[in-house]
């Protein structure tokens, strides 16, 4: 692939899709570019990711092909006034910012403007990544499955309506940390029963990782799967009977709603 890519906007985000696509080897560091709106920062992203980080958004998006706004949604108006005279219908805007639609994009570069809307979220860095992909009003098909490509070489990618972005957002952008406190949580529960921390957190660390892949592979449902470990009148099946009683079902759904409903504010 020859395309130059680059990214406006270098934070914890950007850094981890690019690092992934440059571990992945799907990207070599000389496609790349970054802008970042110091010189201070600019070295340091420089130094950090072994890609080259300019200064000035105008003269990226006149050296890439594909650009991807990876600012904070508070930022993304601002940018995009900047480059936007300079965006034509031969390069492709991709945006990472939270809750920011497409027609919100597409009323300041113009409808002409080839956009796709992406939900990533960090484990990319670690090739794990999932990211939900939607495509404005001039995307074509082969734009939003270039991106899908890209992204699934630091993890996976769907395409999702745009109606569906900020579910995407609370599910799996913000479901990293929540995945974190609940392994963090179990283990802390070891802890306060007697283990030692750091071996309650590989236990709870790498039971997440074997259920999540049990998950990713069988044709059982989860249902199934929860069936087959608690067996009646074993010990799973009193934890399971306690999560039911305290209604982790509607815990788990307010706790997604509220995500949703704050990544839909960020982008107004």
């Amino acid at each position: 692939m020859n395309k130059k890519i680059g990214f406006i906007g270098c934070g914890k985000m950007a850094s981890a899709i690019i690092g992934g696509v440059i571990s992945s080897k799907f990207l070599n560091t000389e496609d790349i570019t970054a802008s970042e709106h110091s010189e201070e920062k600019q070295i340091q992203k420089q130094n950090e990711l072994g890609i080259k980080v300019i200064t000035d958004n105008k003269q990226l998006v006149k050296e890439s092909d594909v650009i991807f706004v990876a600012t904070t949604p508070n930022y993304v108006a601002d940018v995009l006034n900047e480059i936007k005279d300079i965006l034509n219908s031969k390069k492709l805007l991709v945006s990472i910012a939270a809750g920011v639609t497409t027609e919100k994009i597409e009323a300041i570069v113009g409808k002409s403007v080839r956009v796709v809307r992406v939900m990533p979220n960090t484990p990319a860095l670690v090739l794990e990544g999932m990211s939900g992909v939607t495509g404005g009003s001039s995307a074509s098909d082969d734009d939003v499955n270039f991106v899908i490509n890209l992204l699934s070489n630091i993890g996976k990618a769907i395409q999702v309506p745009e109606t569906q972005m900020d579910i995407v957002t609370a599910i799996s952008g913000s479901g990293p940390a929540f995945y974190y406190k609940v392994i963090n949580d179990i283990a802390r529960a070891g802890e306060k029963l007697g283990m030692d921390y750091e071996k309650a957190l590989m236990l709870s660390i790498q039971t997440a990782i074997g259920s999540a892949k049990m998950l990713l592979n069988s044709d059982k449902s989860a249902e199934d799967l929860i069936a087959s470990v608690a067996t009646k009148g074993g010990c799973t099946r009193v934890g399971v009977d306690y999560m039911e009683e305290i209604d982790t079902d509607n815990i788990f759904f307010n706790l997604i709603d509220k995500t949703a409903q704050k990544a839909n504010q960020l982008g107004k």
